[in-house]
């Protein structure tokens, strides 16, 4: 048999199943809104495209600098055995350097949330 039948059967099939699900939705699902999807059916309480407090996005810079510590923090965690010391004092620099931007917004207030 050659490989390309297996692969195709296998996409064939996924297919299937992609349009069962599809038709069963269809078939069950109620004609009609009665309620928001939003909330669990609850009314909203204000418009989507509302504004949200500039505080948030120094919290979102905060999240995503710890978010990219851990995204260089796995790679790390896999070789730091084989490299040796000058790893160790890689990362620990990396965390200083984030220990600095932490203290910096700590100063500056953008942890305070009153």
């Amino acid at each position: 048999m050659p490989p390309y039948v297996a692969l195709l059967s296998v996409a064939g099939l996924a297919g299937a199943v992609i349009a069962a699900v599809y038709a069963a939705s269809a078939l069950v699902a109620p004609r009609t809104i009665e309620s928001a999807p939003f909330l669990s059916g609850g009314s909203p309480q204000e418009h989507a495209v509302s504004r949200y407090h500039v505080r948030w996005y120094t919290v979102s810079m905060v999240f995503l600098a710890f978010d990219m510590e851990m995204v260089f923090m796995y790679p790390w965690a896999l070789v730091v055995a084989s490299v040796g010391v000058k790893a160790v004092v890689e990362m620990f620099l990396f965390l200083a350097l984030l220990l600095v931007g932490v203290l910096y917004a700590w100063r500056e207030g953008a942890l305070r949330w009153v």
